[in-house]
């Protein structure tokens, strides 16, 4: 209720002309038209599946949101439009047709008169808002979702884009969202204007994150796991940052004592293709301990197979998976990297990254554990994820940067 509507009610005094005037002119966020800009819709990554939990959130307002994407919209750009979001895929795949992409950008904002344009990740954050001040819109919010920004692990044009972000951070942007605080001082010890940065954690939808017993049943019984066996999970795409191969060597330690283990990986580019995922496996012999899936769109399910699920991630913002196999009650053994500890809050076994060695003890330490205490320890964590970090939650912390910004 606006502080205008509480004095009515209240009896508390009447509003001057120039209070109903501005109070006329000022939108609740139920009304807000957003314009959501994004690089690309086809991978499954943190930040895009936070931009789809966002749009579907609240059904009543999705024909208020307009999606633009600068790439490809993939198969969620079709579940989106299904969902009463407009969606517009603009085609960007090269340098040659950058001009006309940017083009229809301008052109689709300005048809859309959006009150807030909100762009997500880099090269979203600055070809959006080029477009938008273009258009003639300046409230603008960045969203970001990296912490880690060394050379190592990013593109020469990525951090080129970064750089020139930090720049325009002082001037363009009103709010900059990130996940993670320690993403926040990352970004800001590269030059992002520390004032404009706020840390909001991503949301999970916990109606989603659900699976059945005879769900768990057919998914193990698909990778020809047994009632007996002890599944040790990890669920990302295929990269550096994500620690495939740190996994892999935690596994052979593992294995060492606890022989009838197995492992499951699941995740883009995770899959029997993978010569150099195989060629880890294969050097250490572990080629009847491992279950390759590659990408799944059953993530529930794919969870419920597991019995401990494993984070061995080099960096994070905000693990996103590890947020999904908390609700879900799975016990958890993680890399201490990014907010994780933060997501966590003491209900999973947290490791330092890069070492093999402690990943396989944490690991040993939750196998060693008995079935009602692993069930304990997942309870436990799923109760911390729940009570914090709800989709809700998120939206409205969302929503109450869009109402600072445009009323």
């Amino acid at each position: 209720m606006h502080y205008h509507t509480l004095k009515q009610e209240c009896g508390i005094g009447s509003m001057s002309m120039a209070e109903m005037e501005i109070t006329n002119n000022k939108k609740s966020s139920a009304n807000m038209k957003i314009c959501h800009v994004m690089i690309n819709l086809a991978s499954r990554g943190g930040a895009e599946r936070m931009l789809v939990r966002l749009l579907l959130a609240d059904p009543e307002t999705t024909d208020k949101k307009m999606l633009l994407v600068l790439c490809h919209a993939g198969v969620w750009g079709e579940d989106l439009k299904a969902a009463g979001v407009t969606v517009h895929e603009l085609g960007l795949n090269s340098i040659s047709n950058m001009p006309s992409a940017f083009y229809q950008l301008i052109k689709l904002m300005k048809s859309f008169q959006p009150d807030i344009v909100q762009t997500w990740m880099y090269h979203a954050d600055f070809l959006g808002s080029l477009a938008a001040r273009i258009a003639g819109y300046k409230n603008i919010v960045w969203g970001l979702h990296r912490t880690s920004l060394s050379l190592s692990d990013s593109k020469i044009t990525t951090l080129f884009v970064m750089k020139l972000c930090a720049l325009m951070s002082h001037w363009i942007p009103k709010k900059i969202i990130h996940v993670a605080e320690a993403g926040k001082l990352a970004h800001i010890a590269a030059g992002y204007n520390a004032e404009r940065i706020v840390v909001i954690p991503n949301g999970f939808d916990f109606s989603a994150l659900t699976a059945t017993d005879e769900q768990r049943k057919t998914f193990r019984n698909n990778c020809k796991f047994v009632d007996d066996d002890l599944v040790i999970g990890c669920l990302a795409r295929f990269h550096e940052a994500k620690g495939q191969d740190n996994f892999i060597n935690a596994a052979a330690i593992v294995v060492k004592t606890h022989p009838k283990v197995k492992f499951l990986i699941a995740g883009t580019d995770c899959d029997a293709s993978n010569i150099e995922l195989n060629t880890w496996i294969n050097e250490h012999n572990l080629q009847e301990s491992f279950v390759l899936l590659g990408e799944r769109h059953d993530v529930p399910a794919c969870l419920s197979a597991m019995d401990i699920f494993c984070m061995p991630s080099r960096t994070e913002a905000f693990p996103i998976s590890l947020g999904e196999a908390m609700a879900m009650g799975l016990p958890c053994v993680a890399t201490n990297v990014g907010d994780t500890a933060v997501l966590a809050g003491g209900t999973v076994v947290l490791v330092p990254a890069q070492d093999a060695q402690a990943l396989a003890r944490g690991l040993i330490e939750v196998i060693s554990l008995s079935e009602k205490q692993r069930n304990q320890m997942g309870q436990r964590a799923k109760e911390r994820v729940v009570a914090e970090f709800s989709i809700e939650k998120t939206c409205q912390h969302y929503n109450e940067i869009y109402r600072e910004i445009v009323l």
